[in-house]
């Protein structure tokens, strides 16, 4: 691994945050990205903390890959780092997740995870999105409280979102001109652009079929109720950290990763960290009864939903037993979704009994489904491809699945964010490993 000093010229940027989760910040990202873009304007969307399925969205509406920023598990020169990615860009748009200031306890590589560590790191102004639902002027007391909670976060304004009528605007507006708070815009409710939902959240990018009409009628709804003139003018960037690369060792040299709407949970960054370390990677669909490359050197199967797929998954022969093959003597890899594809077999929420490819003991069932989230230490104690045993890993979990059996040898001890060890240690055998921690930087 080497590391590499350097700065990058960097367009202004905001955060857009809210209060809460709920308050519509995906929404009107998506429609304010689109709506930029639709002015000639080139935006660079992130997606503050861990969440695969926001960033295919933005990078749907604004025509660039939006990558993920974690304060809690990647180090301030890391951020920094995949924050150049913006050079060449107008303006930046970062959505925040849950609450401004909503995080873990303990403070990680940089921050709690909250979204105002990446506005204060960054010095990027932060854009709030206030649900003004049952509301009025207290919506502005709200807002106040959070532009004063935190040294070096600046709120710029506020985009009022879900307001019922004209009347209601102009009682919420009289809130935040008392307390001198800009107010960009105000969108009124409407069900046609909301996003489809689903367990994880909303429904992935490739999944809708509608969606570029959506996001075409969310950026033309955005621009008609806010000022994105002035919130293009809103923008502004501080003095990051230098940024700071580390190349790691890839899993190969040619990656056989499996792409399709069952697995499509993998990171942009760990992507562009495989190939910039020179690493080829050749997709493949499960779903479409597809075996792995036989050309590759590792096989790697992302998170994704299995539990939607399994009947298609248990009948794809050529992708069952052309990955069994291909584990006799190279190594697989399986994160969440992708580890329970590996496992024995996978009980829907039906209760249905689906065989998996069966390189691990893993039985899992979504019949009772229940919540494991959160951020999540990893030690290795065997290796997984291009990690060695011992490695310090951040990350996180999410997911429903209750685990029936795991009879193979853990393959990490894992803590979650307090410092409590977890029973999801995830197992190993021969050239097999797998694991329902989602990997999102080494610890440093």
């Amino acid at each position: 691994m080497t590391s590499l000093e350097t700065r990058y010229p960097r367009p202004p940027g905001l955060v857009i945050s809210a209060a809460a989760s709920g308050a519509g910040k995906t929404t009107v990202t998506l429609g304010l990205a689109r709506a930029m873009r639709d002015r000639n304007l080139t935006v660079q969307p992130f997606k503050c903390g861990p969440d695969y399925i926001d960033p295919a969205l933005h990078t749907a509406a604004a025509g660039r890959t939006s990558i993920n920023l974690d304060s809690w598990a990647m180090a301030p020169g890391a951020i920094s780092a995949l924050t150049s990615c913006s050079a060449g860009a107008d303006i930046t748009l970062a959505e925040g997740a849950m609450g401004l200031f909503d995080g873990v306890a303990n403070t990680g590589q940089t921050g709690c995870g909250a979204s105002a560590d990446i506005a204060a790191l960054m010095g990027w102004p932060v854009v709030l999105v206030i649900d003004a639902s049952g509301q009025a002027q207290t919506a502005a007391a709200v807002a106040q409280g959070l532009a004063n909670f935190r040294e070096g976060v600046q709120v710029a304004g506020v985009v009022l979102n879900k307001v019922a009528s004209p009347r209601h605007e102009t009682l919420v507006r009289a809130g935040f001109d008392s307390a001198g708070i800009a107010v960009f815009g105000a969108l009124p409710r409407r069900t046609s652009i909301a996003m489809p939902e689903r367990h994880l959240g909303l429904v992935q990018a490739e999944e809708q079929a509608g969606l570029e009409e959506t996001l075409s009628l969310a950026g033309r709804f955005a621009a008609a109720h806010v000022d994105i003139d002035a919130l293009v003018s809103a923008a502004a960037c501080g003095q990051p950290p230098p940024a700071v690369i580390r190349r790691r060792r890839p899993p190969g040299s040619r990656i056989a990763l499996a792409r399709d709407q069952a697995f499509s949970f993998v990171y942009p960054h760990i992507l562009e960290g495989w190939r910039g370390a020179g690493a080829e990677i050749l997709p493949f669909s499960p779903l479409a009864d597809e075996a792995p490359d036989p050309s590759a050197d590792v096989c790697w199967l992302p998170g994704g939903y299995p539990e939607l797929h399994a009947g298609q998954l248990s009948a794809a022969e050529v992708f069952r037993k052309g990955l069994r093959a291909f584990a006799e003597k190279r190594p697989v890899h399986g994160e969440c979704g992708g580890y329970m594809a590996l496992g024995e077999s996978l009980v829907d929420a039906d209760g249905t009994n689906h065989p998996m490819v069966g390189l691990l003991g893993l039985v899992t069932s979504f019949e009772k489904r229940k919540l494991h989230l959160g951020y999540r230490h990893c030690e290795l104690l065997a290796p997984v491809p291009g990690l060695a045993a011992g490695n310090s890993l951040r990350g996180h979990e999410f997911h429903y699945a209750s685990i029936l059996a795991q009879p193979d040898a853990p393959l990490a001890r894992v803590c979650d964010a307090s410092a409590n060890e977890v029973a999801e240690t995830g197992a190993c055998r021969d050239r097999v490993s797998g694991t329902f921690f989602h990997f999102i930087a080494e610890a440093e």
